[in-house]
């Protein structure tokens, strides 16, 4: 693989007389089309996210459940971290007293603490919302790069390859509310470094340079590098199974590169690392159960694309996680491709990697339409190993997304090469063809609703009034389901510590990773209360356990604002402590100092 780095490959088949690659410009000086690129790009990032700038600090993407809330929450307790001269791995600011291991959840320091300016200054709604834009921008401008250096000599077609990595239905769909699987531009450069160790060159300057990059990606996210990790081990092996020889060499050439190069990511991130898996807080893994691609998600339209509309992703767990929808115009081009360049060794290993990224995200089994067929997949196994028991299986089709797009690439190339050699009907029909594909795929603005206000309590300040050394205790507690109050804590600068919240952490004895707390008897208690719409029987023995949970959250005070039963909530908790509640501007509160302040 190591000649992908030399001057242009040619997109003509071996035998052929056409002599389409050309010398490498400047890797460094921009070309009007690269101008071009970077703007189109950064225009459509910012388009596919209009109605979230407009409403900045009040505008919430309604597909990303409670997502965007967690996520600037993330963002303003890193901006805090550097203010206070605190630990950015660990925060007890949520989940009060035990707290919660930031390293353990998607907190992407990467962009936290680089931006940290911005959510001090502005935010980190905005924060939030340029990470997006960046992410999307980003990652097309970085494969887009790669493609028109390494790859082809066409800038048009590196244009086509990048787009499609930077705004595929999968990242569209991740921006609702996951950042992590957005910002992906470092990939594209983590997999040229190893391609560069084959040659063997200079193996201490790339391997530095390689650990660096894999540094920096473990703090913009884990699994997104894994599961291209595992996406680019099978293109090189797809490779390396046509040139064994070549193969050989460059791993036996890569050695010490790799050694340095991981000696280099373990100086930078061993200690996030293991306070990540053994330190306060950690858990070992978290379930999901089974999650794989339905087949026919390949072949739908994403909701947020021109042919897309609410509910046509059906075969999606949820607006977040349309991780296939290629849609069959595509997957068809994306076939022909692989038949048409066949002859090219690149595009062998990319349709490889496609067709084997994309049965991985099946999952355990066959799935036709929404009807389990029993039969067993290669995932099964392989789920259980570390590491990868993790993972959500069917984002294993964003793997497909760089091999899908090196095809698309290669395939632009050579039509455009068939047009200077009069071949005029093989191009129409490629960019015919590319156009019916990509077209539908095109991303629409995302969905956004206004927020609701906090209550007058938080909002003005009230609760200071309230609250000592103590923390605030709201009814029912925060959780993945409902994490409005992480919200209202962030606009009052963190200030206060909550129980519960919206994270990932250990429960159980075994310390397997659960989304939201290791839930008291109490919170159990309000949350069934809430969602029965009935008031539970309450006796000494639960009104006893309510006074030791509230001991070991340190109440300071009992909220409870607006929200569904809860005049049910109100009786509960007054039978609980005892006491009536009181109406303090705009909540019902419950002051409950005397217990740890008698």
């Amino acid at each position: 693989m190591t000649e992908i780095l030399t001057p242009v490959e040619t997109t003509q088949p071996a035998g052929s007389t056409s002599t389409t690659a050309r010398p490498v410009r400047s890797r460094f000086r921009p070309h009007p089309a690269d101008v071009a690129a970077v703007v189109f790009y950064v225009g459509l990032a910012a388009f596919v996210l209009a109605r979230q700038w407009k409403h900045l600090g009040t505008g919430y993407l309604v597909r990303s459940g409670q997502d965007q809330t967690m996520w600037e929450w993330f963002f303003a307790v890193a901006a805090r971290s550097l203010v206070h001269l605190e630990n950015p791995l660990s925060s007890d600011l949520q989940n009060y007293p035990l707290g919660v291991n930031l390293m353990g959840n998607t907190a992407m320091f990467g962009i936290s603490i680089p931006l940290a300016p911005v959510t001090l200054l502005f935010g980190p709604n905005v924060t939030f919302t340029l990470a997006l834009t960046l992410g999307l921008s980003g990652t097309a401008i970085a494969w887009y790069w790669v493609f028109s250096r390494h790859v082809v000599s066409s800038r048009l077609a590196a244009a086509v390859g990048g787009g499609l990595c930077g705004f595929a239905p999968a990242l569209i769909s991740h921006t609702n509310g996951h950042p992590n699987f957005v910002a992906l531009f470092l990939l594209p450069f983590i997999a040229l470094a190893v391609i560069r160790l084959g040659s063997g060159a200079r193996p201490v300057r790339d391997g530095i340079v390689l650990g660096l990059l894999i540094a920096y990606q473990i703090f913009l996210g884990e699994e997104p590098l894994l599961i291209y990790a595992l996406a680019f081990t099978v293109f090189g092996i797809a490779y390396a199974a046509s040139r064994p020889r070549t193969a050989f060499a460059a791993v036996r050439h890569s050695i010490k590169g790799f050694a340095v190069a991981g000696g280099v990511a373990l100086a930078v991130a061993a200690v996030p690392l293991w306070w990540q898996f053994f330190g306060p807080d950690s858990y070992r893994a978290i379930e999901h159960g089974p999650v794989g691609n339905d087949t026919e998600s390949f072949t739908s339209f994403p909701t947020s694309s021109l042919a897309g509309e609410p509910g046509s992703a059906e075969f999606s767990m949820n607006a977040t996680e349309e991780n296939a929808y290629f849609g069959w115009p595509l997957l068809i081009l994306l076939g022909l491709s692989a038949l048409w360049l066949w002859r090219m060794l690149l595009a062998r290993a990319a349709a490889a990697t496609v067709g084997v990224m994309g049965v991985l995200s099946l999952g355990t089994s066959l799935t036709i339409g929404g009807w389990d067929t029993g039969i067993p997949l290669p995932w099964k196994l392989i789920s259980h190993l570390p590491l990868l028991e993790s993972v959500l299986e069917s984002r294993f089709a964003m793997g497909c997304l760089p091999a899908a797009a090196l095809l698309l690439t290669l395939g632009t190339d050579r039509a455009l090469a068939s047009a200077r050699e009069g071949q005029r009907t093989t191009t129409l029909l490629w960019v015919g063809w590319l156009v019916v594909a990509l077209l539908p795929l095109t991303p629409t603005p995302l969905a956004v609703v206004q927020r609701d206000a906090a209550p007058n309590f938080f909002a003005d300040g009230t609760w200071r009034d309230y609250v000592t050394d103590g923390s605030v205790v709201t009814v029912p507690l925060p959780s993945p389901e409902n994490a409005r109050m992480l919200r209202w804590q962030t606009e009052q600068d963190l200030a206060f510590p909550i129980a519960g919240g919206y994270f990932v952490g250990p429960a159980g004895s075994e310390q397997r990773g659960k989304y939201g707390p290791d839930d008291r008897p109490t919170a159990l208690l309000l949350a069934s209360a809430q969602s029965s719409g009935q008031v539970p029987v309450i006796d000494d023995a639960t009104r006893a356990q309510a006074l030791t949970d509230l001991k070991f959250w340190n109440a300071d005070v009992l909220v409870l604002p607006h929200t569904q039963n809860d005049r049910v909530l109100r009786e509960t908790v007054r039978q609980l402590v005892g006491a009536p509640a009181k109406p303090v501007d705009g909540v019902w509160l419950w002051d409950v100092r005397w217990l740890h302040h008698p």
